[in-house]
């Protein structure tokens, strides 16, 4: 039996839980990391909250967490609702995920690998834990980073992001593979830029501990 973490965009997350089914009734263990970034930003806007990024990275004052909370509660009940009686949800922050903080950001910080009981149990019982990218502070994490720690605390076999994008562009081309120095030298001399940054960076992430990253049709491994 393997084990994958699978990340679902916040655009495509309960149309993408389908993959999460598919996965564990193929026999996988399946944890599931979500983000839900454009539901954030509206929200932070229709509510007065200043919206800033700083290097992909959302500023998160005391007000804007707790948007970040409701939105990803709100996110996370339609993911479990639409993966079924298998789904169980977990908030990062209370099972143990771990960060380093990022003072000049505010209540923001950098996922740690992390390996919460809550996380290994639910797997041992079946189930597929689908986990709110918060940590403890609480702070908020960036989804796909969150989700590359958890593969490399976990010990997974896979790192998959379930997206909009078809994949990483590299010369016009969507590229079939690509090894980590290779992502992370395009990444250095700023070939990239937007939401496939940080998948990218988390990709490179996962693959320097060993674990395969599939992002659209390109894999990223050692």
């Amino acid at each position: 039996m393997t084990r994958v973490v699978l990340k679902l965009g916040g655009r495509v997350a309960a149309g993408a839980a389908a993959r999460a089914r598919e996965l564990h009734e193929g026999g996988h263990e399946v944890v599931v990391v979500h983000g839900a970034g454009p539901q954030i930003t509206a929200e932070m806007k229709r509510r007065g909250v200043p919206v800033r990024f700083v290097a992909g990275r959302r500023a998160t004052t005391a007000a804007g967490l707790e948007v970040v909370r409701e939105s990803l509660a709100a996110v996370n009940a339609e993911v479990c609702a639409a993966i079924g009686a298998s789904a169980v949800s977990l908030a990062g922050d209370e099972i143990g995920l771990s960060a380093a903080r990022i003072p000049e950001l505010g209540l923001v910080g950098r996922a740690l690998p992390s390996a919460p009981p809550a996380i290994e149990e639910a797997l041992r019982a079946g189930y597929i834990p689908v986990v709110l990218p918060l940590a403890a502070g609480p702070l908020n994490v960036n989804a796909d980073e969150a989700a590359a720690a958890l593969a490399v605390g976990l010990g997974a076999s896979r790192l998959v992001f379930e997206t909009d994008v078809q994949g990483v562009v590299v010369d016009g081309d969507v590229a079939g593979q690509l090894s980590a120095d290779e992502a992370a030298c395009l990444l250095d001399a700023g070939a990239f830029n937007g939401g496939i940054v940080p998948k990218l960076l988390a990709a490179v992430r996962s693959a320097r501990h060993g674990i395969p990253a599939e992002i659209g049709v390109t894999s990223v491994s050692a």
